[in-house]
């Protein structure tokens, strides 16, 4: 019933577990809802789902990417082909699993690495530091050893929270402490960067030319544990 000029907006497509399957008759169907498809969803882009990577298969010889994929794409190509110096990497979030093939693209290029949130506890516990009940990948330890050689070899710096906020619950409301070192005791998780991290971190950011940010610096979504990526996000700007 669509006339010229009318959009039809669908409800969100995670709904359907088709999507992340990347189901092949799920995206046939999605595909006849128009003659030509646009891609603009970078931050979901490299995922193999239905909407993103199945569906462009029905569309042979029309199919694109949109303005904000293309001004992603060229502020990554300026990044990693003639950066100003010192160039800085913040990367965060809570899985290493997940950053693996950016920490391995970034090594050779930039001049420091800053590590925070969930996958911080990961390198802390390759390093033979405590972590507490801290998020952990424990099947990616060894990758965590491999990627702290590479960066050495590099002469890459590899910076990592000095102190942590840490908490004895997953919940705004827990008990928090602000740890004076690296270590975390048993029965407290990292939930954010403690004070001498942001003070440490400020310094990077303030004397780099180029930063390239991606993934928070502890769980910002609680108000307790949200400051160390509120904080990073204004010595950014």
């Amino acid at each position: 019933n669509l006339e010229n000029g009318d959009v039809m907006l669908l409800e969100n497509i995670r709904f359907y577990p088709e999507e992340t399957k990347g189901d092949i008759a799920f995206a046939e169907k999605l595909s006849k809802l128009g003659d030509a498809y646009v891609n603009d969803a970078f931050g979901a882009a490299h995922r193999e789902h239905a909407s993103t990577a199945t569906i462009a298969r029905f569309f042979p010889n029309d199919k694109y990417f949109g303005f904000l994929m293309e001004d992603e794409l060229k502020n990554l190509q300026k990044l990693m082909k003639n950066p100003s110096k010192p160039f800085t990497a913040i990367v965060g979030g809570s899985k290493v699993s997940s950053k693996i093939d950016i920490l391995k693209n970034l090594a050779p290029i930039v001049d420091n690495i800053i590590i925070g949130g969930g996958m911080t506890y990961t390198f802390l516990k390759a390093m033979g530091i405590n972590i507490g009940t801290s998020i952990c990948e424990n099947d990616k330890v060894d990758l965590a050893k491999d990627l702290i050689k590479e960066m050495e070899k590099q002469n890459t710096k590899l910076i990592l929270p000095v102190d942590h906020i840490i908490a004895d619950e997953f919940d705004n409301e827990a008990n928090t402490l602000n740890t004076d070192n690296q270590s975390i005791p048993d029965g407290f998780m990292g939930m954010d960067i403690g004070q001498k991290s942001i003070e440490l971190f400020k310094n990077i950011i303030l004397e780099s030319k180029t930063i390239l940010w991606n993934g928070p610096m502890g769980i910002f979504e609680m108000p307790s544990f949200s400051k160390g990526t509120f904080v990073v996000a204004e010595y950014i700007a």
